[in-house]
């Protein structure tokens, strides 16, 4: 009697694993203990940035920041190391996006969404020391990428 009580139990568990993981519940992000990828600030020292009209000098030299320190992992286009950062700005609050930058140990530990993409890549991403205006610079780079592909 233990075994099929053990294996119902077991049986329930992955059933909900799986369910949750293929996004089979149709709950609501707010149900499931989600938080609105559009509303997540992350965690770290950005904890609200507001953006102004696109500075293509910073844009440029945030592409040149990326080239130097990101693109062995990541690519704009598609999935790579990490991944593909093509429409990041539209998945993800400016906020995230630089503590993922400045605080990607910290991300990985206590937020969800950083949690998941280190599932999903089974790589951290690396720490690359950055200063906040560098980080906002990659960022801009970033804004100026999806607003290209609009």
């Amino acid at each position: 009697k233990m075994r099929k009580i053990l294996k119902l139990t077991v049986s329930a568990a992955v059933l909900s694993f799986a369910l949750t993981a293929c996004g089979g519940s149709d709950s609501g992000a707010e149900s499931s203990g989600e938080i609105d990828p559009m509303s997540d600030k992350g965690v770290g020292p950005v904890s609200s940035l507001t953006l102004g009209e696109l500075d293509a000098a910073l844009a440029s030299s945030g592409e040149k920041l990326f080239n130097e320190k990101c693109s062995s992992c990541h690519k704009m286009e598609k999935r790579y190391i990490g991944p593909a950062l093509a429409g990041v700005t539209q998945r993800r609050t400016p906020e995230w996006v630089m503590n993922m930058i400045l605080n990607p140990e910290g991300m990985v530990q206590e937020n969800e969404a950083a949690k998941k993409l280190l599932m999903e890549y089974s790589a951290p991403m690396a720490n690359q020391s950055l200063t906040e205006d560098e980080a906002r610079s990659i960022l801009e780079y970033f804004r100026k990428v999806d607003s290209e592909q609009k």
